[in-house]
């Protein structure tokens, strides 16, 4: 049976700002959806993979990168070739984690079969094609774990700050008012892993140090300052292909502290084997830790619980660490 690596994270407690969602006039929105019935911020899994990627070249070289000076990603290999089924060769951290797609237009219309548009051109013509591979690191969309008050601030930049949005004859003389909705909360989000899909069963252990030490996530040009390193993570590695604990995490007192009331209602009947846990925390004493020790999950530090984890990885992968 294939070992299977699930985590549920949850940030350190901060404020989240410039995550924009639609611009509305002058005020610079967050993302937001409806959860459990009440306005919460979010932050795309795609931001989160942005971030990874720049851990993950810092391990082992990665296909796609960014450029900041010419702000775009730069690509050593856009057309995947060493995933060629015909001649496989080397292939990039990234592409390997986090997968990929290309597709290449058909040169001449046709419909789903590939028979010619033209029911009186009897020739056959060529389909578009595809080079996909599935993202073997699956991550979810991060919300937080408290509702939107709805915060906005009021702010203005200096006069001559940003001349291409001041009004006026002399530019330089105008100040700029804008809004900023913001968010003091923590978010969480979950991560899956099949190891034995990856070319390379070594950058399993790679994908969760990097997870474990991620930085700075979304945001624009002045990407705002939160650290989405886990201030908690609970491992899972089972044989069992369901994750049964995303979004586990949950606060009765505003964000102040988490709990797991959620996890542990599955450890009770029986979904999840509490000996397939491993709990990360920055508080040892916290009511998570309490909550998980008294089933039998001993609590460790976040970097602990994330050499575990590696450790027990490697060792069922067989994979020297």
């Amino acid at each position: 049976m294939s070992l299977h690596v699930f985590a549920n994270i949850v940030t350190p407690f901060g404020t989240a700002a410039n995550n924009r969602a639609e611009t509305e006039g002058n005020i610079t929105t967050l993302q937001k959806l409806l959860w459990m019935g009440d306005t919460h911020s979010t932050v795309s899994a795609e931001a989160i993979r942005f971030a990874l990627r720049r851990r993950l070249g810092l391990l082992e070289p990665t296909n796609r990168s960014w450029d900041e000076d010419q702000r775009n990603n730069v690509w050593k290999d856009w057309t995947f070739k060493g995933w060629s089924p015909d001649s496989p060769g080397a292939t990039f951290i990234d592409d390997d984690l986090l997968g990929f797609m290309t597709a290449e237009a058909a040169k001449e219309e046709a419909n789903e079969v590939g028979e010619a548009a033209d029911p009186k051109d009897k020739k056959k013509k060529e389909k578009g094609t595809a080079n996909v591979r599935r993202a073997v690191l699956e991550i979810t969309r991060a919300v937080s774990l408290t509702p939107w008050a709805g915060d906005v601030t009021f702010n203005a930049a200096s006069p001559g700050a940003t001349p291409s949005a001041s009004k006026g004859g002399d530019r330089a003389k105008n100040p700029v008012p804008y809004g900023t909705e913001l968010h003091a909360t923590r978010y969480q989000y979950g991560v899956a892993l099949t190891p034995e899909r990856l070319r390379d069963k070594s950058r399993a252990a790679k994908a969760i140090e990097s997870l474990c030490n991620l930085g700075t996530v979304a945001g624009n040009h002045g990407r705002f300052l939160f650290d989405f390193s886990p201030d908690a993570v609970v491992f899972r590695l089972t044989h069992d292909p369901a994750p049964r604990l995303l979004y586990c995490f949950g606060t009765v007192d505003d964000g102040k502290s988490v709990t797991a009331d959620t996890l542990m209602k599955r450890i009770a009947v029986g979904d999840i084997d509490p000996k397939e846990l491993l709990l990360g925390v920055s508080d040892l004493d916290s009511q998570l830790a309490k909550q998980l020790g008294a089933v039998g999950v001993a609590p460790l530090g976040v970097k602990a619980a994330c050499a575990e984890a590696v450790k027990r990885i490697n060792v069922e992968l067989k994979v020297k660490g």
